[in-house]
């Protein structure tokens, strides 16, 4: 609805429907205190008549705000990184903000162009998935009152924030759930060792590995891209020869959805538990045994805590770890043969 003269109504045209003044209008808008209830009626009662609308752009960017914000993820396409993103968007909303993502394919250089383009268009923070290991190029940015949070992984050569998951002990349940089944040739295969996780995961295995007193031999491990090529390479290489495993630990959920998909034509079916749940793994024969994330506490956790900071916290950056579940469904139960 719009005034008699064709442009959308204000709060001048409220406050002369309500025969109050414009500080009055205000409180009732904004849900200050200092307004008679009787008053507070008429004013809602314009406000509905004229089809009036608070101009949030303009009231954010008087406070150097823009309502927005930049989520940086991996692979928007990834079932994990989408929960996160949802999380993110919710918390958001729930501010008056809207949310830009984009996916970086784990490239730093992608990282970078993307962080720059939504700071050039004035968002008021950015929630990072980082894929390179020098964040040094957003200083200017944070000096300039652009708040900043890491998510999944925690950001290099700067000090800010992070919400992580904890990939060390998560992994370490996940082998020593196995081990308590009878294995001991316990494999483990896993993203590109320079990401955190990846590296954060394989110490995990390692550490349960040792605390039971186990080798841990050159050829139970294979780390690398998570491409179909590689993970069957590795898949072959963990089971074939003289010594194969018998449990396999998979770091993430695209290595664990490339294994499932190989299982049929090895010559035995080791056990398996994979970091990260998927869709549908209680349905698989055996259900699929995981270490589970809570990549909606994740996203949620990082964007609560990037309004703080948006409001006003100036604590020093902090790191919160968030705990991983496992979840047995019959894949990591198999007992190892003797």
């Amino acid at each position: 609805m719009t005034t008699q003269y064709g442009t959308r109504p204000t709060m001048k045209d409220v406050a002369a429907r309500a025969r109050v003044g414009l500080k009055t209008v205000s409180r009732v808008v904004n849900d200050e205190p200092g307004v008679t209830p009787a008053t507070a009626d008429r004013v809602r009662s314009a406000i509905t008549e004229l089809g009036f609308r608070r101009n949030d752009s303009a009231r954010m960017l008087r406070k150097g705000r823009t309502a927005s914000v930049g989520l940086l993820l991996e692979d928007i396409g990834d079932p994990f990184y989408s929960v996160l993103s949802r999380a993110v968007e919710a918390v958001a909303r729930f501010h008056g903000s809207l949310l830009f993502t984009g996916s970086s394919a784990e490239h730093p250089q992608r990282e970078r162009e993307l962080a720059m383009a939504f700071c050039a268009r004035r968002v008021d923070g950015l929630v990072i998935v980082p894929a390179g290991d020098d964040h040094r190029y957003l200083l200017p940015e944070l000096a300039a009152g652009t708040a900043a949070v890491f998510v999944d992984r925690p950001a290099e050569q700067i000090e800010a924030d992070a919400v992580l998951s904890d990939s060390v002990g998560g992994a370490r349940e996940g082998t020593a759930h196995l081990i308590r089944h009878g294995h001991r040739r316990i494999g483990f295969v896993g993203d590109q060792p320079q990401i955190h996780t990846a590296a954060e995961r394989l110490r995990g295995y390692r550490e349960a590995m040792a605390a039971a007193g186990l080798p841990v031999d050159p050829d139970q491990v294979a780390m690398g891209p998570t491409d179909q090529a590689t993970v069957a390479a590795a898949l072959e290489r963990l089971t074939s020869g003289p010594r194969p495993v018998t449990a396999l630990l998979t770091g993430n959920n695209r290595i664990t959805l490339e294994v499932l998909r190989r299982l049929p034509a090895l010559p035995y079916r080791p056990a398996l538990v994979g970091f990260d749940d998927l869709e549908l793994a209680e349905l698989l024969v055996p259900g699929l045994t995981v270490v589970a994330q809570d990549p909606a506490g994740l996203g949620r956790t990082a964007a609560d805590l990037l309004f703080r900071r948006l409001d006003g916290d100036t604590t020093p950056p902090r790191t919160v770890r968030l705990p991983t579940r496992l979840i047995p469904r019959g894949s990591g139960e198999t007992v190892a043969p003797r």
